[in-house]
Protein backbone atom coordinates (compact mmCIF):
# COMPACT_ATOMS: atom_id res chain seq x y z
CA UNK A 1 0.00 0.00 0.00
CA UNK A 2 1.77 3.18 -1.06
CA UNK A 3 1.45 5.34 1.62
CA UNK A 4 3.76 7.77 3.21
CA UNK A 5 4.81 7.84 6.97
CA UNK A 6 2.84 10.82 7.62
CA UNK A 7 -0.30 9.31 6.09
CA UNK A 8 0.18 5.90 8.06
CA UNK A 9 0.85 7.75 11.54
CA UNK A 10 -2.24 10.37 10.59
CA UNK A 11 -4.59 7.47 10.12
CA UNK A 12 -3.27 5.81 13.57
CA UNK A 13 -3.82 9.23 15.43
CA UNK A 14 -7.76 8.58 14.70
CA UNK A 15 -7.94 6.36 16.58
CA UNK A 16 -4.27 5.78 18.70
CA UNK A 17 -3.69 8.86 21.13
CA UNK A 18 0.03 9.57 21.90
CA UNK A 19 3.07 6.51 21.03
CA UNK A 20 4.18 8.57 18.94
CA UNK A 21 7.44 6.79 18.68
CA UNK A 22 5.32 3.45 18.14
CA UNK A 23 3.67 4.96 15.20
CA UNK A 24 6.43 6.18 13.52
CA UNK A 25 8.40 3.32 13.88
CA UNK A 26 5.99 1.35 12.70
CA UNK A 27 4.94 3.67 9.70
CA UNK A 28 8.86 3.34 8.71
CA UNK A 29 8.94 -0.18 8.50
CA UNK A 30 6.15 -0.55 6.47
CA UNK A 31 7.08 2.28 3.93
CA UNK A 32 10.91 0.40 4.21
CA UNK A 33 8.26 -2.35 2.14
CA UNK A 34 6.97 -0.13 -0.25
CA UNK A 35 10.60 1.21 -1.36
CA UNK A 36 11.93 -2.47 -1.31
CA UNK A 37 9.21 -3.54 -3.82
CA UNK A 38 10.17 -0.49 -5.82
CA UNK A 39 13.87 -1.82 -6.59
CA UNK A 40 15.52 -4.33 -9.10
CA UNK A 41 15.32 -8.40 -7.46
CA UNK A 42 18.66 -8.43 -7.25
CA UNK A 43 18.90 -5.41 -4.79
CA UNK A 44 15.03 -6.51 -3.42
CA UNK A 45 16.27 -10.14 -1.80
CA UNK A 46 19.22 -8.50 0.05
CA UNK A 47 16.96 -5.93 2.12
CA UNK A 48 15.41 -7.69 5.11
CA UNK A 49 12.25 -6.06 6.75
CA UNK A 50 13.10 -4.30 9.64
CA UNK A 51 11.12 -6.01 12.74
CA UNK A 52 10.09 -4.38 15.61
CA UNK A 53 9.64 -5.19 18.85
CA UNK A 54 6.83 -2.82 21.37
CA UNK A 55 7.61 -2.70 24.88
CA UNK A 56 4.56 -1.25 26.98
CA UNK A 57 1.72 -2.36 29.52
CA UNK A 58 -1.34 -3.51 29.02
CA UNK A 59 -4.02 -1.24 27.44
CA UNK A 60 -1.12 1.24 26.02
CA UNK A 61 -2.21 0.55 22.53
CA UNK A 62 -0.36 -2.44 21.20
CA UNK A 63 -2.82 -4.46 20.12
CA UNK A 64 -5.06 -1.30 19.01
CA UNK A 65 -2.40 -0.48 16.62
CA UNK A 66 -2.24 -3.63 15.14
CA UNK A 67 -6.26 -3.75 14.87
CA UNK A 68 -5.66 -0.88 12.92
CA UNK A 69 -2.78 -1.86 10.98
CA UNK A 70 -5.12 -4.67 9.78
CA UNK A 71 -7.95 -2.79 8.55
CA UNK A 72 -5.54 -0.21 6.91
CA UNK A 73 -2.99 -2.37 4.81
CA UNK A 74 -4.46 -4.08 2.08
CA UNK A 75 -1.83 -6.92 2.90
CA UNK A 76 -1.79 -10.37 4.10
CA UNK A 77 -2.13 -9.39 8.50
CA UNK A 78 -2.66 -11.66 11.35
CA UNK A 79 -2.33 -10.83 14.87
CA UNK A 80 -1.22 -14.12 17.19
CA UNK A 81 -0.55 -14.96 20.33
CA UNK A 82 3.13 -16.17 21.53
CA UNK A 83 1.69 -17.80 24.49
CA UNK A 84 -0.48 -20.11 22.35
CA UNK A 85 2.65 -22.41 20.67
CA UNK A 86 4.04 -24.75 21.69
CA UNK A 87 7.42 -26.42 20.98
CA UNK A 88 7.59 -28.82 18.07
CA UNK A 89 6.95 -32.27 19.43
CA UNK A 90 4.18 -31.39 22.25
CA UNK A 91 0.59 -31.13 22.20
CA UNK A 92 -0.57 -27.67 20.67
CA UNK A 93 -0.05 -25.58 18.05
CA UNK A 94 3.71 -24.97 16.16
CA UNK A 95 4.85 -22.07 15.63
CA UNK A 96 4.80 -23.06 11.24
CA UNK A 97 0.63 -22.55 11.37
CA UNK A 98 1.05 -18.77 11.83
CA UNK A 99 2.49 -18.93 8.76
CA UNK A 100 0.01 -21.17 7.36
CA UNK A 101 -2.99 -18.67 8.61
CA UNK A 102 -1.16 -15.80 7.28
CA UNK A 103 -0.86 -17.60 3.33
CA UNK A 104 -5.39 -18.39 3.69
CA UNK A 105 -5.00 -14.30 5.57
CA UNK A 106 -3.88 -13.44 1.95
CA UNK A 107 -5.97 -15.97 -0.06
CA UNK A 108 -9.10 -14.31 1.17
CA UNK A 109 -8.08 -10.74 0.01
CA UNK A 110 -6.84 -11.98 -2.99
CA UNK A 111 -10.32 -13.84 -3.29
CA UNK A 112 -12.08 -11.10 -2.41
CA UNK A 113 -10.27 -8.45 -4.84
CA UNK A 114 -10.94 -11.18 -8.10
CA UNK A 115 -14.80 -11.22 -6.56
CA UNK A 116 -15.07 -7.98 -6.94
CA UNK A 117 -12.96 -7.28 -10.21
CA UNK A 118 -15.11 -9.72 -11.57
CA UNK A 119 -18.45 -8.28 -9.91
CA UNK A 120 -20.90 -8.07 -12.87
CA UNK A 121 -20.42 -11.89 -14.27
CA UNK A 122 -20.99 -13.43 -11.01
CA UNK A 123 -23.97 -11.13 -10.67
CA UNK A 124 -25.09 -12.32 -14.40
CA UNK A 125 -24.55 -16.02 -13.09
CA UNK A 126 -26.98 -15.64 -10.27
CA UNK A 127 -29.72 -14.10 -11.92
CA UNK A 128 -29.82 -16.23 -14.72
CA UNK A 129 -29.34 -19.35 -12.61
CA UNK A 130 -32.44 -17.85 -10.50
CA UNK A 131 -34.59 -16.47 -13.26
CA UNK A 132 -34.06 -19.95 -14.90
CA UNK A 133 -35.98 -21.45 -11.95
CA UNK A 134 -38.60 -18.98 -12.30
CA UNK A 135 -39.43 -18.73 -15.22
CA UNK A 136 -38.34 -22.14 -17.13
CA UNK A 137 -37.50 -21.94 -20.48
CA UNK A 138 -39.45 -22.18 -23.96
CA UNK A 139 -39.01 -24.86 -26.25
CA UNK A 140 -36.80 -24.96 -29.31
CA UNK A 141 -39.81 -24.77 -31.24
CA UNK A 142 -41.40 -22.21 -30.12
CA UNK A 143 -42.72 -19.70 -32.24
CA UNK A 144 -41.47 -16.30 -33.15
CA UNK A 145 -43.86 -14.38 -31.50
CA UNK A 146 -43.94 -16.82 -28.28
CA UNK A 147 -40.02 -16.18 -28.21
CA UNK A 148 -40.94 -12.47 -27.97
CA UNK A 149 -43.71 -12.52 -25.00
CA UNK A 150 -40.82 -14.97 -23.51
CA UNK A 151 -38.42 -12.12 -23.99
CA UNK A 152 -40.47 -8.98 -22.17
CA UNK A 153 -41.75 -11.70 -18.88
CA UNK A 154 -37.87 -12.43 -18.86
CA UNK A 155 -37.03 -8.89 -18.49
CA UNK A 156 -39.64 -8.20 -16.48
CA UNK A 157 -39.07 -11.20 -14.16
CA UNK A 158 -35.17 -9.87 -13.88
CA UNK A 159 -36.11 -6.57 -13.01
CA UNK A 160 -38.49 -8.52 -9.64
CA UNK A 161 -35.61 -10.67 -8.86
CA UNK A 162 -33.12 -8.02 -8.77
CA UNK A 163 -35.68 -5.46 -6.96
CA UNK A 164 -35.91 -7.98 -3.85
CA UNK A 165 -39.31 -8.23 -4.78
CA UNK A 166 -39.15 -12.54 -5.00
CA UNK A 167 -37.18 -12.98 -2.55
CA UNK A 168 -39.67 -14.69 -0.57
CA UNK A 169 -40.88 -17.38 -3.23
CA UNK A 170 -39.19 -20.57 -2.94
CA UNK A 171 -37.43 -22.38 -5.71
CA UNK A 172 -35.43 -25.61 -6.00
CA UNK A 173 -31.74 -25.57 -6.37
CA UNK A 174 -29.67 -28.02 -8.04
CA UNK A 175 -25.86 -27.46 -6.48
CA UNK A 176 -22.59 -29.79 -7.32
CA UNK A 177 -21.35 -32.35 -5.46
CA UNK A 178 -20.54 -31.27 -1.87
CA UNK A 179 -17.11 -30.34 -0.90
CA UNK A 180 -16.04 -30.73 2.35
CA UNK A 181 -13.37 -28.05 3.28
CA UNK A 182 -10.65 -28.98 6.16
CA UNK A 183 -8.85 -25.58 7.04
CA UNK A 184 -6.63 -27.00 9.85
CA UNK A 185 -3.63 -24.64 9.54
CA UNK A 186 -1.86 -26.68 12.57
CA UNK A 187 -1.56 -29.67 10.33
CA UNK A 188 1.35 -30.25 8.15
CA UNK A 189 0.70 -30.20 4.43
CA UNK A 190 1.44 -34.02 3.64
CA UNK A 191 -1.88 -34.45 6.56
CA UNK A 192 -3.47 -31.39 4.37
CA UNK A 193 -3.70 -33.58 1.64
CA UNK A 194 -5.20 -36.64 3.20
CA UNK A 195 -7.97 -34.54 4.12
CA UNK A 196 -8.60 -33.46 1.11
CA UNK A 197 -8.79 -36.97 -0.15
CA UNK A 198 -11.21 -37.15 2.77
CA UNK A 199 -13.31 -34.64 1.02
CA UNK A 200 -13.54 -35.98 -2.48
CA UNK A 201 -14.38 -39.21 -1.13
CA UNK A 202 -17.43 -37.16 1.14
CA UNK A 203 -18.44 -35.88 -1.76
CA UNK A 204 -18.93 -39.29 -3.52
CA UNK A 205 -20.61 -39.69 -0.53
CA UNK A 206 -23.18 -37.15 -0.82
CA UNK A 207 -23.65 -36.86 -5.02
CA UNK A 208 -26.99 -38.39 -4.60
CA UNK A 209 -28.45 -35.62 -2.03
CA UNK A 210 -28.06 -32.34 -4.07
CA UNK A 211 -31.55 -30.73 -4.35
CA UNK A 212 -32.47 -27.80 -2.21
CA UNK A 213 -35.13 -25.85 -1.70
CA UNK A 214 -34.88 -22.19 -0.65
CA UNK A 215 -35.99 -18.92 -0.70
CA UNK A 216 -35.03 -16.65 -3.35
CA UNK A 217 -33.12 -14.78 -0.72
CA UNK A 218 -31.23 -17.14 0.26
CA UNK A 219 -30.24 -18.40 -2.66
CA UNK A 220 -29.00 -15.41 -3.85
CA UNK A 221 -26.01 -16.24 -1.18
CA UNK A 222 -25.63 -19.58 -2.52
CA UNK A 223 -25.05 -19.06 -6.19
CA UNK A 224 -22.70 -16.25 -5.40
CA UNK A 225 -20.74 -18.85 -3.23
CA UNK A 226 -20.76 -21.38 -6.26
CA UNK A 227 -20.51 -18.44 -8.97
CA UNK A 228 -16.74 -17.72 -7.26
CA UNK A 229 -15.76 -21.58 -7.18
CA UNK A 230 -17.09 -21.50 -11.42
CA UNK A 231 -15.50 -18.34 -12.76
CA UNK A 232 -12.42 -17.77 -10.36
CA UNK A 233 -9.15 -19.03 -11.48
CA UNK A 234 -8.73 -20.71 -8.19
CA UNK A 235 -4.53 -21.60 -8.96
CA UNK A 236 -3.77 -18.36 -9.97
CA UNK A 237 -5.14 -16.82 -7.31
CA UNK A 238 -3.43 -19.20 -4.84
CA UNK A 239 -0.08 -17.96 -6.58
CA UNK A 240 -0.80 -14.58 -6.12
CA UNK A 241 -1.50 -14.80 -2.88
CA UNK A 242 1.52 -16.41 -1.89
CA UNK A 243 3.12 -13.87 -3.60
CA UNK A 244 1.65 -11.50 -1.54
CA UNK A 245 2.57 -13.58 2.13
CA UNK A 246 5.74 -13.69 1.04
CA UNK A 247 6.50 -10.09 -0.21
CA UNK A 248 3.98 -7.95 2.02
CA UNK A 249 3.23 -10.05 4.65
CA UNK A 250 2.85 -8.69 8.21
CA UNK A 251 2.68 -11.08 11.54
CA UNK A 252 1.52 -9.55 14.86
CA UNK A 253 3.08 -11.85 17.78
CA UNK A 254 1.55 -10.81 20.78
CA UNK A 255 2.65 -11.24 24.11
CA UNK A 256 6.24 -12.25 23.45
CA UNK A 257 6.73 -11.66 27.25
CA UNK A 258 4.95 -14.68 27.58
CA UNK A 259 7.85 -16.92 26.42
CA UNK A 260 10.90 -15.06 27.85
CA UNK A 261 12.46 -16.92 30.46
CA UNK A 262 14.84 -15.43 32.78
CA UNK A 263 18.05 -17.33 33.75
CA UNK A 264 16.49 -17.58 37.54
CA UNK A 265 13.03 -19.18 36.70
CA UNK A 266 12.81 -22.94 37.25
CA UNK A 267 11.29 -25.28 34.67
CA UNK A 268 13.47 -23.99 31.53
CA UNK A 269 12.27 -27.49 30.05
CA UNK A 270 8.49 -25.83 29.34
CA UNK A 271 7.96 -26.61 25.96
CA UNK A 272 5.47 -23.05 25.71
CA UNK A 273 8.53 -21.18 26.66
CA UNK A 274 12.32 -21.37 25.21
CA UNK A 275 11.64 -23.91 22.99
CA UNK A 276 8.81 -22.14 21.25
CA UNK A 277 11.56 -19.10 20.63
CA UNK A 278 13.86 -22.20 18.87
CA UNK A 279 11.31 -23.19 16.99
CA UNK A 280 9.87 -19.36 16.24
CA UNK A 281 13.82 -18.25 15.48
CA UNK A 282 14.53 -19.83 11.88
CA UNK A 283 11.00 -18.49 10.72
CA UNK A 284 11.99 -14.96 11.54
CA UNK A 285 15.26 -15.51 9.90
CA UNK A 286 13.89 -16.57 6.74
CA UNK A 287 13.05 -20.27 6.00
CA UNK A 288 10.54 -22.52 3.81
CA UNK A 289 7.40 -23.43 5.16
CA UNK A 290 5.40 -26.03 3.24
CA UNK A 291 1.52 -25.18 3.29
CA UNK A 292 -1.38 -27.19 0.76
CA UNK A 293 -0.91 -24.13 -1.51
CA UNK A 294 2.79 -23.87 -2.03
CA UNK A 295 5.70 -23.77 -0.20
CA UNK A 296 6.48 -20.10 1.07
CA UNK A 297 9.90 -18.25 2.06
CA UNK A 298 9.73 -16.45 5.38
CA UNK A 299 12.57 -13.75 4.65
CA UNK A 300 10.73 -10.88 4.12
CA UNK A 301 7.51 -11.18 6.33
CA UNK A 302 7.68 -8.61 8.77
CA UNK A 303 7.45 -9.28 12.29
CA UNK A 304 5.82 -6.71 15.15
CA UNK A 305 6.16 -8.10 18.35
CA UNK A 306 4.72 -6.92 21.20
CA UNK A 307 4.88 -7.57 24.84
CA UNK A 308 4.66 -5.70 28.85
CA UNK A 309 7.58 -7.48 30.11
CA UNK A 310 6.60 -7.28 33.86
CA UNK A 311 8.02 -9.99 34.52
CA UNK A 312 10.87 -10.93 32.28
CA UNK A 313 12.95 -8.55 30.38
CA UNK A 314 13.82 -8.53 26.96
CA UNK A 315 17.06 -9.58 27.54
CA UNK A 316 15.46 -12.88 28.68
CA UNK A 317 14.72 -13.81 25.14
CA UNK A 318 17.40 -16.00 23.65
CA UNK A 319 20.19 -13.65 22.26
CA UNK A 320 19.73 -14.65 18.56
CA UNK A 321 15.87 -14.04 18.72
CA UNK A 322 16.81 -10.29 20.52
CA UNK A 323 19.03 -9.63 17.04
CA UNK A 324 16.19 -10.38 14.64
CA UNK A 325 14.21 -7.38 16.48
CA UNK A 326 16.48 -4.53 15.35
CA UNK A 327 13.94 -1.87 16.11
CA UNK A 328 12.98 -1.16 19.38
CA UNK A 329 10.03 0.88 20.95
CA UNK A 330 8.97 0.99 24.12
CA UNK A 331 5.49 2.45 24.77
CA UNK A 332 4.09 5.75 27.30
CA UNK A 333 1.97 4.66 30.28
CA UNK A 334 -1.07 6.61 29.84
CA UNK A 335 -1.74 9.53 31.61
CA UNK A 336 -5.18 11.61 33.41
CA UNK A 337 -5.05 13.83 30.16
CA UNK A 338 -4.19 10.64 27.61
CA UNK A 339 -7.24 8.91 29.05
CA UNK A 340 -9.57 11.83 28.48
CA UNK A 341 -8.43 12.34 25.04
CA UNK A 342 -8.99 9.28 24.30
CA UNK A 343 -12.32 9.56 25.48
CA UNK A 344 -12.89 12.67 23.35
CA UNK A 345 -10.63 12.17 20.00
CA UNK A 346 -10.53 8.93 18.64
CA UNK A 347 -12.62 8.55 15.97
CA UNK A 348 -14.84 5.84 17.21
CA UNK A 349 -14.37 6.59 20.94
CA UNK A 350 -16.38 4.94 23.93
CA UNK A 351 -18.36 8.08 24.38
CA UNK A 352 -19.93 7.72 20.61
CA UNK A 353 -20.05 4.12 20.73
CA UNK A 354 -22.43 4.52 24.60
CA UNK A 355 -24.43 7.59 22.96
CA UNK A 356 -25.05 5.33 19.38
CA UNK A 357 -26.21 1.99 21.67
CA UNK A 358 -28.39 4.15 23.97
CA UNK A 359 -29.39 6.03 20.67
CA UNK A 360 -31.72 2.71 19.39
CA UNK A 361 -33.91 3.15 22.48
CA UNK A 362 -34.78 7.06 21.66
CA UNK A 363 -32.10 7.92 24.75
CA UNK A 364 -30.16 11.23 23.96
CA UNK A 365 -26.74 10.90 26.27
CA UNK A 366 -25.08 14.22 26.42
CA UNK A 367 -21.63 14.25 28.86
CA UNK A 368 -20.50 17.21 30.40
CA UNK A 369 -17.21 17.70 29.93
CA UNK A 370 -16.61 17.70 33.66
CA UNK A 371 -18.04 14.76 33.70
CA UNK A 372 -15.49 13.26 31.39
CA UNK A 373 -12.96 14.54 32.86
CA UNK A 374 -13.97 13.05 35.95
CA UNK A 375 -14.04 9.60 34.42
CA UNK A 376 -10.82 9.93 32.97
CA UNK A 377 -9.34 11.02 36.94
CA UNK A 378 -10.94 7.84 38.37
CA UNK A 379 -10.02 5.74 35.90
CA UNK A 380 -6.47 6.75 36.01
CA UNK A 381 -6.88 6.69 39.89
CA UNK A 382 -8.07 3.01 40.02
CA UNK A 383 -5.04 2.00 37.62
CA UNK A 384 -2.77 3.24 40.24
CA UNK A 385 -4.18 2.03 43.20
CA UNK A 386 -4.91 -1.42 41.64
CA UNK A 387 -3.44 -3.13 38.34
CA UNK A 388 -2.57 -0.65 35.45
CA UNK A 389 -4.39 -1.83 32.87
CA UNK A 390 -4.32 1.28 31.00
CA UNK A 391 -7.09 2.29 28.33
CA UNK A 392 -8.86 -1.02 29.31
CA UNK A 393 -9.93 0.63 32.53
CA UNK A 394 -12.09 3.31 30.81
CA UNK A 395 -14.54 0.82 29.30
CA UNK A 396 -15.19 -0.47 32.87
CA UNK A 397 -15.78 2.56 34.97
CA UNK A 398 -18.39 3.77 31.65
CA UNK A 399 -20.68 0.57 32.38
CA UNK A 400 -20.24 1.16 35.92
CA UNK A 401 -21.94 4.87 35.11
CA UNK A 402 -24.11 4.44 32.80
CA UNK A 403 -25.32 0.82 34.11
CA UNK A 404 -28.64 1.87 35.85
CA UNK A 405 -29.44 4.51 32.80
CA UNK A 406 -28.60 1.48 30.26
CA UNK A 407 -31.02 -0.67 32.13
CA UNK A 408 -34.10 1.88 32.36
CA UNK A 409 -33.33 3.52 28.83
CA UNK A 410 -36.83 1.77 27.59
CA UNK A 411 -38.54 4.38 30.39
CA UNK A 412 -36.36 7.14 28.94
CA UNK A 413 -37.08 7.08 25.22
CA UNK A 414 -37.35 10.69 23.77
CA UNK A 415 -35.81 12.16 26.28
CA UNK A 416 -32.03 13.56 27.34
CA UNK A 417 -30.09 11.84 29.49
CA UNK A 418 -27.08 14.49 30.83
CA UNK A 419 -23.76 12.83 32.43
CA UNK A 420 -22.98 15.20 35.09
CA UNK A 421 -19.45 15.20 37.21
CA UNK A 422 -21.59 15.38 40.11
CA UNK A 423 -23.60 11.52 39.11
CA UNK A 424 -19.67 10.18 38.16
CA UNK A 425 -18.09 10.79 41.69
CA UNK A 426 -21.45 9.31 43.13
CA UNK A 427 -20.85 6.34 41.14
CA UNK A 428 -17.08 5.68 41.23
CA UNK A 429 -15.65 7.49 44.43
CA UNK A 430 -16.40 5.32 47.13
CA UNK A 431 -15.44 2.04 44.93
CA UNK A 432 -11.81 3.59 43.30
CA UNK A 433 -10.93 4.61 47.00
CA UNK A 434 -11.58 0.86 48.54
CA UNK A 435 -8.74 -1.25 46.79
CA UNK A 436 -11.16 -4.17 47.49
CA UNK A 437 -14.10 -2.76 45.85
CA UNK A 438 -12.12 -1.46 43.10
CA UNK A 439 -10.07 -4.45 42.36
CA UNK A 440 -12.70 -6.87 41.51
CA UNK A 441 -15.67 -4.29 40.20
CA UNK A 442 -13.13 -1.95 38.30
Amino acid sequence: MNLTPKEIVEYLDKYVISQKNAKKTIALALRTRYRRMQLDETMRAEIMPKNILMIGSTGVGKTEISRRLAKMMKVPFIKVEASKYTEVGFVGRDVESMIRDLVVNSISIVKTEQEELNLSKIDNYVLNKIVEKLLPPLPNAASESKKDDYQRLLEAMEKRVESGEMDERIIELEFDKIHVEFNDTNLPPEMAKVQESFSKVFAQINKEDNKKEVRVKDAKILLRQEASVKLLDINSINAEALRRAENGGIIFLDEIDKIALSEKSQGRNDPSKEGVQRDLLPIVEGSSVSTKYGTINTDHILFIAAGAFHVSKQSDLIPELQGRFPLRVELESLTEETLYQILTQTQNSLLKQYTALLGVEGVTLRFEDEAIRAIAKLSHRANELTEDIGARRLHTVLEKVLEEISYDADEHNGEEVVITAKLVHEKLDEIVEDNDLSRYIL
